[in-house]
This record gives structure tokens, C-alpha cells and sequence, in this order.
């Protein structure tokens, strides 16, 4: 007769098995799930509400020429002074002054590749040449003229000022994107400010500026002041670049925090206040537009460099003061993202 399952081991009777627990439910990890299902909704209905929203009006192939595609990615992304949105009282609050029309205020070409993101700052007074054009107010075609960068903008709008920094850098520009005054004000506002740590008093009639040295968070219209303002910076022009570059990592920190994208009042105010005056180029979509932003982030976070073109100090020229680029150490930088290798020039901060 075959020994008995309590009598089958080395150590006496096996206890009888203990009945199988019903498993947990474990609410927070469900809950979790739940959550992440909801935002990834309700972030493809964002997407897709903001996919209409989208002003694509930039034709980068307007211009012939072009140089070939380099590795990488790269978005031209532009400040521009339009007043469109503003109203005569908010242009007096804001010292945005009452010109007509757009001119670039700040220009960044940000490279976004396999050695991370680098954020170039295009000072707008550099000395440049702006190729031959059509001009749109009589259709007569001028010849390419040495010029300020800024100029190509206000001669040519943004497809000139693209055909510009592709000629004079030879890199070829993938996407642009362009906020005017009051969107940035908007956008700066409806995220509920922005954290800046700053190291000294700034105060200029100019730009309305007029700041205290330390941590604080800057509402829409002091931010406006802060990146605008240049008479204070010991570098003038090349200062107010680093204060732009520091400022949209911070906005873009903050625009992606859980506070900020979690909270439905916060996100669908922070993307309607931008797209109301987002100008983009033709193929622009909103997962390319997410990619540009998130790669801000990643700069603001140390994966990346901000830099600078290098200069080789002031010229006088018939259009007034302007900045001449170190050829030597420009052309080495420009080709550094080109062929999309590590960054070892452009004052990287």
C-alpha cells in the first residue's frame, strides 16, 4: 500500500496546503492606468483641436537654391514684434510702440540631433547677405546686398528671412515657427508665469523692463520686457540672445510641467493662447511642433547646448552698426551641425 501524503517526508507529516488567497486589487496602480488612458485622450483630442488652430502660411521652398538636407533636424524659431492681438492699451502698457507690420525681435535655429539639441541664437544685427528678391510692394527684383539679418524679415518676411540664413550658414531649415507679442504675453500668463532667477536690478525705458535682482516668477508682461531689453547687458545684443535662450528654456520647462499638462483649465488656455498667434510653415504639424518644444525642455534640463554665432566684434555700414561673424569659427560651428557631429564652438553655455 503506498505511504499515505501526510507520512511522504523526512521530517514528519505534510501540513495540509494553506487555501489560495483571491488576489489584491491594487487600486492605485489601476488608478494610475486609468489616468494615464485619460490624458492620452484627452491629449489626441488636444492634438487634434489644435492641428485646426495651426496658421501654416511659411512656404519653405519659396525661394530656389536651397542647400541640401543635413542630418538632423532643424527649426528656425522666431520672436516677432507684430502687434496683431494687442490693443492700444495693451501696446502702451507693454512699450511695444504702434509700428505696422512684423520685424524679427529674436531668432534661434535650433538643431535637434543625435548628440542632443543644440539652440543657436541668430543676433539680428549681424551682418549679412540677403540673396536677390522680388519685392512684394512693386515686384521689381533686387539684387542679393550685404544687410542686417533683421532686414531680410521686414523686406521679404519669413521666407526671405529663411532663404537668408540658409544662404549665409548653409544649413537648411526644416521648420519655422513664429509667436508675436501678444501670444508670448498670453502664453507666459496662462501657464502662471515663469521662474527666473535673476542677477542684478534690470530697468529700461525702451523694452517697459523694470526688474529686481533674485528668484521671482514673471507674468506675461515683465517676461516680454526682460527678453526684449538689451541696453543693460554688457554684451548688448549677444546678452539679450542668452536672456532669450534661458527664458524659452524656462517657459518650456514650465509649459511641460505635470501642473501645467495635467490640468485641463492650464493646458487648453497655455495651447489657445499660443496657436492665436502661431505662425508655421506648410508642413508643420503638431507632432512635429510637440518634438520642437519638448527638445526646449530637454535643453532647460542640460541635454543640450545654447550658443551663440561667433562674432568678431562691431562694423560700421551703410545701414548703421552691425555684427561681423568670426568666418573661421562660424563656418567650423555651422558645419558642426550640418553633418550633425558634436558642438565644440559658439560660446556654449
Amino acid at each position: 500500500m503506498p505511504p499515505s501524503r501526510e507520512n511522504n517526508s523526512r521530517f514528519g507529516p505534510t501540513p495540509p496546503r494553506a487555501p489560495r488567497r483571491p488576489k489584491r486589487r491594487r487600486p492605485l496602480r489601476r488608478a494610475a492606468v486609468v489616468l494615464l488612458a485619460t490624458i492620452l485622450v484627452g491629449s489626441g483630442g488636444t492634438f487634434a483641436w489644435a492641428e485646426t488652430k495651426l496658421q501654416r502660411d511659411v512656404n519653405l521652398d519659396k525661394f530656389s537654391g536651397r542647400p541640401a538636407p543635413g542630418k538632423g533636424t532643424n527649426y528656425l524659431i522666431v520672436g516677432s514684434d507684430s502687434r496683431e492681438g494687442l490693443s492700444e492699451a495693451d501696446r502702451k502698457q507693454l512699450h511695444t510702440g504702434v509700428f505696422g507690420g512684423r520685424r524679427t525681435d529674436s531668432m534661434i535655429l535650433m538643431h535637434k540631433g543625435a548628440h542632443g539639441t543644440t539652440m543657436m541664437s541668430l543676433p539680428r544685427d549681424s551682418w549679412v547677405t540677403i540673396p536677390g528678391y522680388k519685392r512684394p510692394s512693386t515686384g521689381k527684383q533686387s539684387k542679393a546686398a550685404g544687410n542686417k539679418l533683421n532686414a531680410a524679415f521686414s523686406l521679404g518676411g519669413p521666407e526671405l528671412l529663411i532663404a537668408t540664413i540658409e544662404h549665409n550658414t548653409g544649413l537648411r531649415i526644416d521648420h519655422y515657427a513664429e509667436i508675436g507679442f501678444a501670444g508670448f504675453v498670453n502664453i507666459v500668463d496662462a501657464v502662471g508665469g515663469v521662474p527666473m532667477c535673476l542677477k542684478k536690478d534690470i530697468k529700461d525705458e525702451d523694452s517697459g523692463a523694470d526688474l529686481r535682482k533674485g528668484c521671482q516668477n514673471l507674468n506675461g508682461a515683465q517676461a516680454l520686457g526682460f527678453v526684449r531689453q538689451r541696453h543693460q547687458e554688457a554684451q548688448g545684443d549677444l546678452g539679450r540672445t542668452q536672456n532669450q535662450q534661458k527664458f524659452l528654456s524656462a517657459l518650456a520647462k514650465k509649459a511641460t510641467s505635470p501642473g501645467t499638462m495635467l490640468d485641463p483649465s492650464q493646458l487648453y488656455p497655455a495651447l489657445s493662447a499660443g496657436l492665436d498667434t502661431l505662425v508655421v510653415d506648410h508642413d508643420m504639424s503638431m507632432s512635429a511642433l510637440a518634438t520642437m518644444f519638448r527638445s526646449v525642455q530637454g535643453v532647460s534640463k542640460g541635454g543640450g547646448k545654447q550658443v551663440n554665432v561667433p562674432t568678431a566684434g562691431g562694423i560700421s555700414t551703410p545701414k548703421g552698426s552691425a555684427l561681423r561673424w568670426n568666418k573661421t569659427q562660424s563656418k567650423k560651428l555651422f558645419s558642426q551641425l550640418k553633418h550633425d557631429r558634436p558642438v565644440t564652438v559658439g560660446g556654449s553655455k
